[in-house]
């Protein structure tokens, strides 16, 4: 997934199709990542220098430090309690514990992930698999839109895009149809047999999105709403796709 700016504007905010929406929308584990337990130390790590350098900074280092020596004390009394015959220092066997707890921790979380990957590679149809690409086609337009916003707060006003409410209701009409197409996706491959009865689902917004596109491909709000209309054509293509093929399997169980 794209990452936004940190000052998004309003008109942005919401439009975003999101990993943790589209794993929701589709019930498979989309876009998943290895997580990397370096990353949030590092996280952490980052955030404690920060406040550090900040007001806080004595506070910070004071209850880093405690927690630091109370970790160590415990350890060191639960050795002599239970581990007497543990020779090594106890600040050595903590570095130790906190290796081996790490790798451990790594490795558990490479066996989930390639579970995950597993789920995925024997659930993934080839029309989800193309609606995945639209959606991603589809987030790198508000990206896009994103970064030409935060040129044009830097002082460059010359490159705000015109007609950006027309350009923003497409894209609202495009997340639309995306998620109408996953929903149906998921309920066409989760029950094979079933068939569709809401012709709501079916229902696009395919005309009022070609009526809104102008006529200047040149312009940078053209080329937002042409790439909308793209999209938006491809999920109307595996839209119908899905639509015939639930009516084939609906033929099959009248057999």
């Amino acid at each position: 997934m794209v990452k936004m700016g940190k000052t998004v504007r309003n008109d942005l905010h919401g439009l975003e199709i999101s990993q943790k929406e589209l794993q929701k929308l589709t019930n498979l584990p989309v876009k998943d990542e290895l997580v990397m337990i370096i990353n949030p130390l590092k996280q952490i790590g980052k955030t404690i220098i920060y406040k550090i350098k900040g007001s806080e900074g004595a506070t910070v280092i004071f209850l880093s430090f405690s927690i630091a020596v109370l970790t160590y004390l415990l350890l060191d009394i639960l050795m002599k309690l239970f581990a007497n015959w543990i020779t090594i220092p106890s600040w050595m066997l903590l570095i130790i514990l906190c290796f081996f707890g790490g790798i451990i921790t790594q490795a558990s979380l490479y066996y989930w992930w390639q579970k995950r990957l597993k789920i995925l590679k024997e659930n993934i149809s080839h029309s989800l698999q193309i609606l995945l690409t639209d959606v991603d086609r589809y987030n790198s337009v508000i990206k896009a839109i994103d970064i030409n916003d935060q040129i044009e707060d830097a002082g460059n006003p010359e490159v705000n895009i015109k007609e950006r409410s027309k350009v923003i209701a497409a894209l609202r009409l495009t997340r639309d149809d995306l998620v109408r197409a996953l929903k149906t996706e998921r309920i066409l491959r989760e029950n094979k047999n079933f068939i569709l009865s809401n012709t709501e689902l079916f229902a696009n917004n395919l005309a009022t999105l070609t009526a809104m596109q102008v006529t200047e491909q040149a312009t940078e709000h053209g080329r937002l709403l042409n790439e909308a209309l793209q999209i938006a054509l491809d999920v109307q293509h595996e839209m119908k796709s899905l639509q015939s093929q639930s009516r084939d399997w609906g033929l099959g169980t009248g057999d």
